[in-house]
């Protein structure tokens, strides 16, 4: 049972201990300002380029990716293009939709070194329906 004239001191230990629950630091350093969606589940973009990246060792291989101009605030994050010859359904200049990949704590996953976003649609088309033939990607 804390003294009678305890309170300022129980405030201030409340308050520092605080910064040790994740969601109060992340609200107070602003980081969700950090990320590029800002926060969104999905983007628009627009692709700037096509490229490959290295794995992470031991795997070995190229892993294709875009690099995209997001619509919202202009900065530019590369994303990677999941399924077999899934980057010659896009081109330069395409509207791309990105999301997350779902690593922990919004990173990359597995061996793709640095791939925090994956492209779900090419202008307004799921890139799956794409693959799999059920829809043609429409021109713009």
């Amino acid at each position: 049972m804390p003294g009678e004239f305890a309170g300022r001191k129980l405030l201030k230990i409340r308050k520092h201990y605080r910064w040790k629950k994740v969601d109060y630091v992340r609200k107070k350093k602003k980081l969700w300002k950090q990320d590029p969606l800002q926060g969104a589940p999905q983007v628009k973009g627009l692709v700037i380029s096509k490229r490959t990246v290295e794995q992470k060792q031991p795997s070995s291989g190229l892993v294709k990716a875009v690099r995209v101009q997001l619509i919202k605030n202009n900065i530019q994050v590369t994303a990677f293009v999941p399924g077999n010859h899934a980057i010659d359904q896009i081109n330069e200049h395409d509207e791309v939709l990105i999301e997350g990949v779902g690593g922990s704590q919004g990173g990359s996953v597995g061996s793709m070194w640095g791939l925090k976003y994956k492209v779900s649609a090419v202008n307004g088309v799921a890139l799956s329906q794409i693959l799999s033939g059920k829809k043609q990607k429409p021109a713009r």
